[in-house]
């Protein structure tokens, strides 16, 4: 599936930790909304493994499939080789994107930056879209870096005008406008849908800004 930036707009990441419900109709609950983006994250305390964490995964692309929407799986290159994936998603820390090319040549690759020095050891001819974050503080993600807030978002726009950018990290509705005005092309968010109480009025926002 050939990347473009429109993609971006509302892109939702989620794994089976996340969800207090049933994941897989949550995650059609958003597909359903107009979600324009899906990552696969199953990382974290309680998160599936081996099989199961495989099953899971081929379930949720089947559900991207009908919807048309693209399927990312993070960090996991062997999952995504195995899945015939649409992508996937890389962390400073995971496979180095030179290797992530290699194996998946046509495939779409995003990377998180999140300081300068992460910006300068980054190799983005490499890369279709880079995701900046966290931008807010998030509970989401165990790991999850210092927040920095929205201007590095335009900084990096500065940088690279053309450059596709998604925001990422604590994202919530009224954050959305500004982050778009500071030049994201979209967010993405994690328990903003998945613990939604109406989870089209949060697509909606992420659509309409």
């Amino acid at each position: 599936m050939k990347f473009n930036r429109e993609m971006l707009r509302a892109y939702f990441v989620c794994g089976t930790q996340n969800c207090q419900g049933n994941a897989l109709e949550i995650i059609e609950q958003a597909l359903m909304a107009g979600i324009t983006l899906f990552q696969f994250r199953e990382k974290g305390a309680h998160s599936l493994s081996g099989d199961e964490k495989r099953t899971f995964a081929r379930q949720a692309q089947n559900l991207c499939r009908t919807y048309g929407v693209p399927f990312i799986v993070n960090d996991d290159i062997e999952l995504a080789i195995e899945l015939d994936a649409d992508g996937v998603h890389l962390g400073q820390g995971d496979t180095p994107v030179e290797v992530a090319r290699q194996f998946l040549p046509d495939k779409i690759i995003g990377l998180s930056i999140s300081t300068p020095e992460e910006y300068q050891s980054s190799n983005l001819a490499l890369v279709d879209y880079i995701g900046i974050g966290p931008i807010y503080p998030t509970q989401s993600k165990e790991d999850a870096k210092p927040a920095i807030g929205s201007s590095f978002i335009r900084t990096m726009r500065q940088l690279h005008p053309h450059l596709p950018i998604v925001a990422i990290g604590g994202i919530q509705l009224q954050h959305i406008p500004e982050i778009l005005r500071k030049g994201a092309d979209g967010v993405a968010v994690i328990s903003l849908i998945a613990c939604a109480h109406n989870i089209s009025e949060v697509v909606d926002a992420m659509l309409y800004g």
